[in-house]
């Protein structure tokens, strides 16, 4: 039987590896990408059947990556997995086009249930916060876009700013001109009456152009240890420990 295809996007590289390793019985991972805008480039060329995603990516963010994707091959199945617990997040996801929405501190098996759920043309979320999503559209049926205005290459450049890129090193990523870069950032920052590059930073954050983890070590390397080896089927073995419990030698697992 066919493998579904599937990519995962993930710019921490242990949890990619512990990953791999979970969805290696259930999943053919055609790449394994760690930033955005490499997650847009190779699904766009391999076509997966679905792809894992976190929200928190450099070069382009996880919410933006999947609607340009979306338009790209729309037949795509995208997943959320994250650590972000914001209710508004979530919705802003799924709105994004994508079918489910996991946190990464879930079970291994809801995970799993998730792609298949995908895989089957339906939507999944966890529900932890889906109460906290109904209240969102209770609140704010229309939606609510912080930054409405932008076009998608101004967020691309607003991001790339924000995380600290030159111009230049912007315009080679965006593979435009530094001069074209420098442009939408002034034409930016004129109609959003932003003065400073600190401004430009706040506005980033606050329109979650740029969205960051709530606490990078909330994701112990022994919690996805756990979830490997909890697999459905118990067909996906845990990498090997070392004396302090970690997956890898010479790594300490975090405390939550």
């Amino acid at each position: 039987m066919k493998l579904p295809r599937l990519i995962l996007a993930d710019d921490h590289t242990l949890v990619a590896e512990a990953l791999r390793q979970l969805f290696a019985p259930h999943f053919e991972v055609v790449a394994t990408v760690t930033d955005g805008r490499a997650l847009l480039d190779s699904a766009t060329r391999l076509k997966p059947d679905v792809v894992v995603v976190d929200i928190a990516m450099p070069l382009l963010n996880g919410l933006e990556a999947s609607r340009q994707l979306k338009q790209r091959v729309p037949g795509i199945k995208i997943i959320f997995l994250t650590m972000n617990e914001d209710p508004e997040l979530a919705v802003e996801a799924m709105k994004s086009g994508a079918s489910g929405y996991v946190l990464k501190k879930s079970a291994a098996s809801e995970l799993l249930q998730a792609i298949q759920s995908a895989l089957r043309g339906k939507s999944y979320v966890t529900q932890q916060i889906a109460r906290g999503m109904l209240e969102v559209f209770i609140r704010h049926p229309q939606g609510r876009s912080h930054h409405e205005s932008l076009t998608p290459r101004q967020k691309e450049v607003v991001q790339l700013l924000a995380e600290g890129k030159s111009m230049k090193e912007a315009a080679d990523i965006l593979r435009v001109a530094p001069r074209t870069v420098a442009f939408h950032k002034y034409r930016i920052m004129q109609d959003l009456g932003l003065r400073t590059n600190a401004d430009l930073i706040h506005f980033a954050i606050r329109s979650r152009i740029v969205v960051g983890d709530p606490d990078p070590n909330e994701l112990s390397l022994a919690k996805m240890c756990r979830a490997i080896s909890s697999s459905p089927g118990g067909r996906a073995a845990a990498p090997p420990r070392n004396s302090s419990g970690s997956c890898r030698p010479g790594l300490r697992e975090s405390r939550m």
